[in-house]
């Protein structure tokens, strides 16, 4: 028997990065991004989430922080070009968070996009991002 199929919610009011499984909100100038609940069933329960510090800047596809798995750590990779605003402390103390609402209270980063109109183009919507996992995964079961 294989591993059980990926079961978890995309919520319709997100955009999506598919090559690195990311979820973008934007809030004004600035935007929040974190982990699909896919991405995060393809890496396994996180352990640990680090950030990199305020200020930082990061391209998009380059790291914005590291997860630590049961068995690896692995990079972050940010959807985005972005200023680093704020880290989600929070997240960072009880990274189970992460695991259990990825969506609200376990967000990642919020930040200032550095090269949105140019970058927003290549995120999906909802719709989209929900076909690009029932293709990966046949037997998803999305909520």
């Amino acid at each position: 028997m294989g591993p059980a199929p990926f079961r978890g919610a995309i919520p319709d009011d997100l955009l999506y990065d598919p090559e690195y499984d990311m979820w973008v909100r934007r809030e004004g100038a600035e935007a929040v991004v974190g982990a699909t609940a896919y991405g995060i069933f393809r890496a396994g329960e996180i352990i640990g989430f680090t950030a990199k510090p305020k200020g930082a800047e990061v391209e998009r596809g380059r790291g914005l922080g590291t997860v630590e798995c049961a068995k690896t750590v692995l990079a972050v990779r940010a959807p985005i070009s972005l200023l680093l605003v704020e880290a989600n402390e929070y997240a960072e103390e009880h990274p189970a968070m992460l695991n259990r609402d990825p969506y609200r209270d376990g967000w990642m980063v919020r930040a200032r996009p550095t090269a949105w109109e140019a970058e927003h183009g290549g995120l999906l919507d909802a719709a989209a991002y929900r076909e690009h996992v029932a293709r990966i995964e046949p037997g998803a079961v999305i909520e």
